[in-house]
Parts: structure tokens; C-alpha cells; sequence
């Protein structure tokens, strides 16, 4: 249950990001809410696997900037996963440059963080 809960969490985070954020697009040919579904579970993905590696590698940048430098690694995170899903799955979520995949880390962070205290999980 918990896991859907996150899911649905993701989904509207990137739905907000996607509404707020220009130079993110989402294909107008299909259903919205199974694009952002599915990049949902294409970002958690990423979040879960490549993430943690990219952290590793640039564990001297974050320090040496007192940890701003994930921002930067969530911004490549989101736009990997944003090319993940355009190329392997041909889902038509779009992040155009590292300028609005920077402003669309920030969002989903923002969102999500706000949602998990509306819906916090109980263990």
C-alpha cells in the first residue's frame, strides 16, 4: 500500500512539475494521466538505481558545495529518466534542457515533500 501511495505522490508531482514548468511537455496525442503514470515508474526507477551511482561519483562536488550539487544531480536524474521513457518506452514526457529539468527537480521535490506530510507513512 505504501508503494501506491508513493506512486500516486510521484504521479501528481510530476503532473504540477509538467503544468508549471516550461520546457516540460507532455504528448497530447494520449491519455495524461498514463503519461505521468508511467514516468512515474520510469523516475522511481532511476531515482532507485542510477541516482545513488551518480551521487557516488560527485560525492567531492557535494561536499565541496555543501551539497547544492544534487540539485544538479536531480536535474540529470529527471532528464535521463525523461529520455528513458521518450526513447526506450515511447512515452511523451519531455524535458527540454537542463534548465527546466533543474526548475522540474525543484517542483517534484517540493510536491512530493508537501504530499508525504499530508499522506505520511505509517510503519
Amino acid at each position: 500500500m505504501r508503494l501506491l501511495i508513493r506512486w500516486g505522490i510521484t504521479i501528481v508531482a510530476v503532473a504540477v512539475a509538467a503544468w508549471i514548468v516550461p520546457g516540460i511537455t507532455v504528448d497530447k496525442n494520449s491519455s495524461s494521466i498514463l503519461i505521468f503514470a508511467a514516468f512515474a515508474i520510469v523516475l522511481g526507477l532511476v531515482n532507485a538505481i542510477i541516482r545513488p551511482i551518480l551521487a557516488l561519483l560527485s560525492c567531492g562536488c557535494i561536499a565541496l558545495t555543501l551539497g547544492l550539487f544534487m540539485l544538479v544531480v536531480n536535474a540529470a536524474a529527471l532528464w535521463l529518466a525523461s529520455w528513458i521513457s521518450v526513447n526506450l518506452f515511447h512515452v511523451g514526457f519531455y524535458v527540454n534542457g537542463l534548465i527546466p529539468a533543474l526548475l522540474g527537480s525543484i517542483v517534484i521535490s517540493l510536491v512530493s515533500w508537501g504530499l508525504s506530510m499530508v499522506f505520511p507513512d505509517k510503519e
